[in-house]
């Protein structure tokens, strides 16, 4: 190659490379724009279910801002503005007239399984609650960051707790004693005969309930140490009629000595233990099939990754990982807990192997473990 083809296939590549970091550059910009709008986006959402707003539309009457004002005992400008802001993002729908105030809005129907309808597996404002609920505590986990400390859940308040529950129980109250459970036949069986279960880190009971809903035989017992949560798994298995059978405990997981069971969960909190084989132990102790739930992350690390990657990694770097490590000698798991790390805690605690069932759900794995 003579030295003036060389220069020219030079420049070329130097050019090239200009323009890849240029249309890098801007590709990034664009996402993080769209990120911003997005998060804006789930503000406001936040602000409509706090607020009542949702609710009151979904009532099916296309409402001004002061009449959705004096519904939801809000301030009309306030109103108006947040209406407005639905409009223009898409959420709600205007009329074209009359302008201004006497302008009216309604919620598509379309919209009401996201928005308003909680059972739905479409459901998603408990994901915008919870965000939104993080990121009130963005400067404690800052300062955890710096030290190496924690951010609890307790200290995330009653949005990041309560939004967990609401997130699940579409779920707990739906396919999991329709669909998941019934398709383990030995487990379906123990259940349908009566079984006595556990449920480990059971929140706000809906698993349990839902357990209790799906089997009239069943009788479970759900253990948590947090105690709004059990207060409000109480109130919920009373009013969903299944008080007399599913009963809940203050109680550290690692330490029930309750005798023995026929069937013990654990649903979406393996990950989030301080000392997850202590629980793990607990758990062969209480005897019977152990089945954990937890997130359906991808087996190895992988960057870049998928939507529900990106999900579970952000779930862990604003909520999961910081609450473990406010906790004395954590080992830190994350939300982010591949098969493998589970497979070793379950060892670790006594249990021969893991197995992974075969329940198909976009958000989680669920796993036997093996005595």
């Amino acid at each position: 190659m003579t030295d003036t083809a060389a220069d020219t296939a030079a420049d070329t590549a130097t050019d090239t490379a200009a323009t890849d970091t240029a249309a890098g550059a801007e590709s990034l910009t664009e996402r993080l724009f769209d990120a911003v709008l997005a998060t804006m986006d789930l503000h406001a959402v936040y602000l409509g279910d706090r607020l009542g707003y949702y609710r009151a539309l979904a009532e099916g009457d296309a409402l001004t801002p002061g009449e959705l004002a004096e519904r939801t005992g809000t301030a009309e400008r306030y109103t108006r503005e947040w209406c407005e802001q639905q409009a223009v993002t898409g959420i709600l729908r205007a009329d074209a007239e009359p302008a201004g105030p006497a302008r009216r809005y309604t919620l598509p129907a379309e919209h009401r399984a996201a928005l308003v309808e909680v059972l739905s597996l479409d459901h998603v404002v408990p994901l915008a609650r919870f965000a939104m609920g993080c990121a009130k505590q963005s400067d404690l986990l800052a300062e955890a960051f710096r030290t190496g400390g924690g951010v609890s859940w307790a200290q995330h308040g009653a949005d990041a707790r309560e939004a967990q529950a609401a997130a699940n129980r579409p779920l707990f109250l739906g396919p999991l004693g329709r669909e998941y459970l019934p398709s383990v036949p030995d487990v379906h069986a123990a259940l349908r005969a009566g079984a006595r279960v556990a449920d480990v880190g059971c929140g706000h009971g809906w698993s349990a309930i839902g357990i209790a809903l799906a089997y009239p035989e069943v009788t479970v017992d759900g253990f948590d140490l947090d105690a709004p949560s059990v207060e409000a798994a109480r109130c919920n298995a009373r009013e969903a009629g299944v008080a007399d059978r599913v009963r809940f405990h203050l109680a550290d997981a690692g330490s029930v000595t309750a005798g023995t069971y026929d069937v013990v969960f654990a649903f979406e909190c393996i990950h989030d233990l301080p000392d997850p084989v202590a629980v793990l132990r607990t758990m062969h102790r209480l005897g019977g099939t152990v089945i954990v739930m937890d997130e359906r992350v991808a087996e190895t690390f992988t960057a870049p990754g998928d939507e529900i990657e990106r999900l579970m990694y952000g779930y862990s770097l604003l909520c999961c990982l910081a609450d473990g490590l406010a906790h004395e000698h954590s080992v830190g798991t994350g939300t982010v807990m591949r098969p493998d790390t589970l497979r070793g805690y379950a060892r670790e605690a006594g249990f021969a192997e893991l197995e992974i069932l075969g329940i198909e759900d976009d958000f989680f794995r669920f796993y036997r473990l093996v005595r």
